[in-house]
């Protein structure tokens, strides 16, 4: 059985023009749910930026009666509905100005799980695979919550190799529990919740997959965890606003880098190239930044640079020879000092900067690492 409040909440939220953010002013000023639904049309004048259309919205019983069959519905299927005016939402993603006032949940989550989110283009390709496949190897034995949306590509990769490591998955949806998108991936929405997983969602049962709900739920994606991973994307994909969205909480992001001549590489390397997110180097280094090597044998400090690194191409080693750790060299000064032109110098700064051998600050200046 759901509290009135419950209720009242799914009722309030279901109004045209109440959001999240209206929703948590409103139930700030009165108190509760509840005391909002029975406010007189007179006292929700009084509470500033509430204009007539809203208040002629608040108290219609047919939202009452959409609240109703939500909750029939909920209890028919086990689904729990967190509320964040009463602390339910997971820590992490409660601390975001714009969380959800409303998160449903099909599943457990396990709060003293690390979570960690991994995301990237429906379009993945084999390198992508190996990455995922190797990282989650690499941390297979930790406590960790891998999180992902459910969708073809990486998000399935990441989601069915969780599986096989025995590590807990949560799935974050962009509509309601009465369908699932893509259909494809039914049986791997049930498969995670049988391997002790979550499904979330802050959309009811009236919401269907539209484009901009995708957005919309990216930035749960990265509100849950501490750090987001992007595997692979292309300019403008969907990943980057997850990526943007963990930036603007003040989150950890890395992105896999590749080629630049890879499409699903490129949006990848412009977060780096942005100092929008971290390059991952090798797959040891990432768990180590991450916090999953703290307890690893002292043992292993004595040789740190003992990881394979990519051995560089005479262009680039002859940039790297000429830059100091202590002091940035510009733009202008590399290109006097190579006798190049610098729309020849900069392809090779970017690689170096993506395979982690130098830093970019601002201004165009640089600093060997």
């Amino acid at each position: 059985m759901f509290s009135e409040e419950t209720l009242y909440s799914v009722a309030l939220r279901h109004c045209p023009l109440i959001g999240d953010l209206i929703f948590r002013k409103l139930v700030g000023e009165v108190g509760s749910a509840q005391d909002v639904w029975e406010l007189t049309k007179s006292g929700l004048k009084n509470i500033y930026g509430i204009g007539r259309k809203i208040s002629l919205e608040i108290g219609n019983p047919e939202h009452l009666k959409f609240a109703e069959n939500e909750l029939r519905f909920c209890e028919e299927n086990n689904i729990k509905i967190n509320l964040r005016h009463l602390g339910d939402l997971p820590q992490l993603l409660n601390e975001c100005e714009d969380a959800p006032a409303i998160l449903y949940q099909k599943g457990n989550f396990d709060p003293s799980l690390k979570s960690l989110s991994v995301v990237g283009t429906r379009n993945i390709t084999t390198y992508g695979k190996h990455f995922i496949q190797n990282f989650l190897e690499e941390i297979k034995n930790k406590k960790i919550l891998t999180v992902s949306g459910l969708a073809l590509g990486v998000d399935t990769e990441v989601h069915e190799v969780s599986i096989h490591h025995n590590i807990p998955t949560a799935a974050v949806l962009a509509h309601g529990f009465h369908t699932l998108y893509p259909s494809k991936n039914k049986k791997l929405s049930e498969k995670i919740l049988e391997e002790n997983g979550v499904l979330f969602t802050e959309f009811n049962t009236s919401q269907k997959p539209d484009r901009e709900n995708f957005i919309q739920r990216n930035r749960i994606i990265a509100g849950l965890s501490p750090a987001t991973i992007v595997v692979e994307t292309a300019f403008g994909g969907g990943s980057i606003s997850t990526a943007t969205f963990a930036n603007n909480y003040n989150r950890e992001v890395f992105a896999l880098p590749g080629k630049i001549s890879d499409k699903y590489s490129q949006g990848c390397n412009q977060l780096v190239f942005q100092n929008k997110a971290t390059v991952i180097s090798t797959v040891t280094s990432l768990a180590e930044q991450l916090g999953f090597h703290k307890d690893s044998e002292q043992t292993g400090e004595l040789f740190p640079s003992s990881e394979i690194k990519i051995q560089l191409p005479e262009n680039q080693l002859t940039i790297l020879n000429i830059l100091d750790k202590n002091t940035a060299s510009s733009l202008d000064d590399i290109s006097e000092k190579l006798g190049l032109p610098t729309y020849k110098i900069l392809p090779d700064l970017l690689q170096l900067e993506i395979s982690g051998y130098i830093k970019a600050l601002s201004g165009r200046q640089y600093l060997a690492l």
